[in-house]
């Protein structure tokens, strides 16, 4: 009878350790996988979360490349001798809103994370159950590039000068590094993450040969013990 009720609980769970009567060291091992399955899931959910982040970040640094583009297009316009003062300061005037919302880009947020940095401080994600691999991703030093096209806004009224639009192509070329920096951190993420998967198959696979029970065998078992 005890044979019997023990091969219908294992049947029923689907679990061939119900207890630690069942097989003590099977039982441990089982423990210590299982556990290393939940920290990889939290790991997962961790660089999800992460990619995310630089995700939402490459949209700001997108839209502030557009934002950059256009500045720079302005400052070649007010550069232009056939145009009048007047023209020139509607160019000012919209050169000083677009560097104004290229600055307010500078506070966005993820999660009440700030995605970007003026030190263009690195924070690191765990990418391993264990915490002993980790990779770091940059809040952007977006404010530099913001910096530089402020500084010219006062020269457009008279024409942007050639040294003007060096300098706004530098911060082109500085926020395409920025962008490019965060495509190469999301494909480390987004590696990390497809690392992570494969591992938590092979653990579930490594905890089942241990735990789950033989359905074919133990259905055998159930019919002798009846």
């Amino acid at each position: 009878n005890a044979q019997l009720q023990r091969s219908l609980q294992r049947l029923s769970s689907g679990s061939r350790i119900n207890s630690s009567f069942d097989d003590a060291g099977g039982l441990a091992v089982s423990m210590k996988l299982s556990a290393s399955i939940r920290r990889t899931e939290a790991t997962q959910a961790n660089v999800n979360n992460a990619l995310s982040m630089l995700q939402t970040q490459d949209g700001v640094l997108k839209n502030a490349e557009k934002i950059l583009t256009r500045l720079s297009e302005l400052a070649q316009l007010s550069a232009d001798v056939t145009k009048s003062s007047s023209d020139k300061s509607l160019y000012q005037t919209e050169f000083g809103a677009l560097t104004s919302a290229l600055s307010q880009l500078t506070s966005e947020e993820f999660n009440g994370v700030s995605l970007f940095s003026a030190a263009g401080t690195q924070i690191n994600v765990i990418t391993s159950e264990d915490g002993a691999q980790s990779v770091a991703i940059n809040q952007a030093d977006l404010a530099s590039v913001v910096t530089t096209s402020g500084s010219i806004l006062a020269n457009i009224t008279s024409g942007a000068s050639s040294a003007d639009i060096d300098t706004l192509n530098t911060a082109v070329q500085n926020l395409a590094t920025l962008r490019a920096t965060n495509g190469s951190q999301q494909q480390r993420m987004t590696f990390a993450a497809d690392m992570l998967a494969i591992n938590k198959v092979n653990l579930e696979s490594a905890n089942s040969r241990i735990a789950d029970v033989d359905i074919a065998s133990e259905s055998a078992n159930l019919a002798r013990f009846n």
